[in-house]
């Protein structure tokens, strides 16, 4: 499978995706993801900033909220709709373009950072677009991207729960299997079944890779690792929004963070 197969899911993805995820259906991105990643983000006030896969834009306006002058990429035209609509609406200074995060179409050393949230792992040729990460990057900047964790969240996963529903371990397997381009069908499970039963599941190619493989990538693209991070929801957050207290037991995202010198 390649990126104008990937292309042609998430277009067909877009509209349901936009619209369920803003009217907050996407807990594990709003209630954890998002938050852990922004945590964990260096100052990015004054900063030029390009957003690898930023969807409807919900993250990039996020990071652009912060003070960076953001640019947002994707390949999926009605996301870029729906983003420019907001964007016109409330103005923050982003820019966003089509484009296929394989073959980023900038100028060398255009941007201070890079942020990918969770669509690298769904990205047809990662080694490719980690080098095209590294040529647009300033020397001394960075890329900070969240993924699937490939440990925890392997092609097979299933929560193991107890008596009353509780996750209380998770059951993996296929870590190895890096087979391209496998289509994952599901909804925001946070919708109710309801009105799920009458959408069409979301349907996601992934290409899932080893932790190995992951830091071999990085390290060949030229960048060096400088974080990780392991979302765990708090109590707090588990009580109040206990689909995302699995990650309790074990994490669902893994954030990387590395550097261009």
């Amino acid at each position: 499978m390649d990126w104008t197969n990937v292309a042609a899911h998430w277009e067909a993805n877009a509209e349901n995706w936009t619209i369920y995820s803003r009217a907050g259906y996407d807990i594990y991105r709003d209630a954890l993801n998002t938050p852990a990643f922004l945590e964990l983000l260096p100052p990015v006030a004054g900063l030029k900033g390009l957003d690898l896969g930023c969807g409807e834009g919900t993250n990039t306006r996020a990071v652009a909220k912060l003070g960076a002058t953001m640019t947002g990429l994707d390949i999926a035209p009605t996301f870029l709709r729906y983003a420019r609509e907001t964007e016109a609406q409330d103005p923050l200074g982003i820019a966003y373009v089509e484009g296929n995060g394989e073959t980023i179409d900038f100028p060398d050393a255009t941007f201070d950072f890079v942020t990918a949230f969770m669509s690298m792992m769904d990205m047809a040729n990662q080694r490719q677009v980690l080098k095209g990460v590294h040529r647009v990057l300033k020397p001394g900047g960075f890329l900070q991207f969240s993924i699937l964790h490939p440990c925890f969240v392997p092609p097979s996963r299933k929560n193991i729960r107890d008596e009353t529903g509780e996750a209380v371990a998770v059951q993996i397997s296929d870590y190895f299997d890096e087979a391209d381009g496998k289509v994952e069908r599901w909804t925001f499970s946070s919708i109710p079944k309801e009105e799920a039963a009458t959408l069409k599941p979301f349907s996601i190619p992934r290409f899932h890779r080893t932790l190995t493989t992951w830091v071999s990538m990085i390290v060949e693209a030229g960048l060096t690792i400088q974080a990780f991070g392991e979302p765990m929801a708090s109590e707090e957050v588990a009580r109040a929004e206990p689909v995302v207290a699995d990650t309790r037991v074990a994490p669902i995202f893994l954030h990387i963070r590395a550097g261009k010198n």
